[in-house]
């Protein structure tokens, strides 16, 4: 590092590597990888709401900046949605570029350099990150249920209650990334209520909302005191449309006002053709999601039975969104080392859970590739995995 290194930010010198950068990376090393690594859908957004945008592409209000907001008509649309689907009757809503900036907004919003927050093993990575670059460096790393990996709501409350000050944010995602599991209902309510009662905020995180599998269900909970957020990435095959929403009581004071500081410092608005893309998309509805959501059971399986050399009893996950989180053997708990040896000697690429909280574990999707592929990526894994278990890493 130059002389002029030394005069960087403490704040971002002191946060994580993102962890896709480093898997990029790796993969760039490899001939032929296969990636059950970053979390992704394999599909497009609707051919209908692709076909639609393509008309307005010499439009020039695509070109101009928009309201910080949203769109008003996707606004409006947006909150039929959360009323009809997610119960959130009394919801104001932002959009944003991504969940990812949905949620650096808030953190800018509710939290002060030197502020305590609250996070759950598994936790995912780009939430911690955004804490630890905003100043906030006492992240209070909670337990998960060591069967189900819920978030453990007994130490919850013991710990808004003794810590002080109490901390000011409990942040979940809902279902889990990098877990793969859920929080049902019960469990959010008062995992709610101890929030409330302790005087903290809530953010929950549902861009997995439609993914949910074997009869479970989504469900949101409203209060003052709680932010929730979307996405349209993995709904709609989104990724790189960027585009996110926040969904924030409409009974705040000054909230918006605080938001739109914020937001207007960022990305000023969420691109104009990406949120006429997402209006589309959401005429298509949530049938539309939920049809493809059903195709990646298949997937579930199949990466499911590459993981068996581990133990069924060592992988977890696969209630919700994409992915299973698998513990790894003992004698190899240095995650970021089996990860770059299954790469090297498998081809096969699947992310360290240390990036996550949880070293010695591996969080693998199955959302990435068509059922075809995923057979393929699957049987390198297995293969790896196999021979790891047998054998150690060998070269």
């Amino acid at each position: 590092m130059g002389s002029f290194g030394m005069m960087l930010s403490r704040r971002t010198l002191g946060t994580e590597t993102p962890v896709m950068t480093q898997i990029r990376k790796l993969m760039a090393e490899l001939t032929n990888p296969m990636s059950l690594a970053q979390g992704v859908v394999h599909w497009q957004p609707p051919k209908k709401a692709l076909d639609k945008v393509k008309d307005i592409v010499w439009d020039p209000i695509v070109s101009s900046y928009g309201p910080d907001e949203g769109l008003p008509e996707l606004r409006l649309a947006l909150q039929s949605k959360l009323r009809e689907e997610n119960k959130l009757t009394k919801s104001a809503v932002m959009v944003t570029a991504g969940a990812n900036q949905a949620f650096v907004n808030l953190v800018l919003a509710l939290c002060d350099p030197g502020d305590s927050v609250v996070m759950f093993q598994p936790y995912y990575f780009n939430a911690y990150m955004a804490f630890q670059m905003t100043g906030v460096t006492n992240i209070i790393v909670g337990p998960p249920h060591p069967e189900t990996l819920y978030p453990d709501a007994d130490w919850l409350e013991r710990t808004l209650s003794e810590s002080k000050p109490t901390p000011k944010v409990v942040s979940i995602v809902n279902p889990g990334n990098p877990s793969g599991t859920y929080v049902p209902e019960p469990l959010l309510k008062r995992i709610s209520k101890i929030c409330k009662d302790a005087g903290c905020w809530l953010i929950v995180d549902n861009t997995y909302e439609y993914f949910m599998y074997d009869g479970l269900k989504h469900c949101c909970v409203e209060g003052d005191h709680i932010v929730n957020v979307f996405s349209f990435s993995k709904t709609y095959g989104m990724m790189g449309w960027r585009l996110g929403y926040i969904a924030y009581s409409e009974r705040l004071d000054g909230f918006a006002a605080e938001l739109l500081k914020i937001q207007d410092n960022i990305p000023i608005c969420a691109s104009i053709i990406s949120q006429r893309l997402a209006l589309y998309a959401l005429e298509e509805g949530a049938e539309w999601v939920r049809e493809r959501v059903k195709g990646l059971v298949k997937n579930r399986e199949i990466v499911k039975e590459a993981l068996e050399p581990l133990g069924k009893e060592n992988v977890k996950g696969g209630e919700g969104a994409i992915y299973l989180w698998a513990k790894l053997p003992e004698e190899h708990r240095d995650d970021f080392k089996v990860v770059r040896w299954l790469a090297h000697r498998h081809g096969v690429v699947v992310i360290p859970g240390s990036a996550s909280g949880g070293p010695g574990h591996v969080r693998v999707s199955f959302g990435g590739l068509e059922e075809e592929e995923m057979r393929a990526a699957a049987e390198r894994l297995r293969k790896g995995l196999e021979e790891l278990v047998q054998r150690g890493m060998v070269e």
